[in-house]
């Protein structure tokens, strides 16, 4: 299933601060979790993040939420794109 299978949701500002806040303490970033822009990428530019960054959040967010992020999923790029887009995507998973 992807998110477009859902209905349309959106993360409220303070589910896409506990993704960031997520995100920070499971790679261990040096930047504070309310510092990171919500729109700015997170994979390469901006964040810096790489596709083993990316692994280690897909497994932390399955742990912490339940939510399958699977490596083989067409909207991967989009969902990864920035934290607001991973974070919606979440919000959209768990209401499902």
């Amino acid at each position: 299933m992807s998110v477009s299978d859902f209905p349309s949701q959106s993360a409220d500002p303070a589910f896409i601060h506990e993704i960031s806040q997520l995100i920070v303490t499971s790679l261990g970033l040096d930047v504070e979790a309310d510092r990171i822009d919500p729109d700015a990428p997170i994979y390469g530019e901006g964040l810096g993040l790489d596709s083993i960054d990316i692994l280690e959040i897909a497994l932390v967010i399955s742990k912490r939420f339940g939510v399958q992020l699977r490596a083989d999923d067409a909207d991967n790029q989009r969902i990864f794109s920035s934290l607001r887009h991973l974070a919606d995507h979440i919000a959209a998973m768990r209401g499902a």
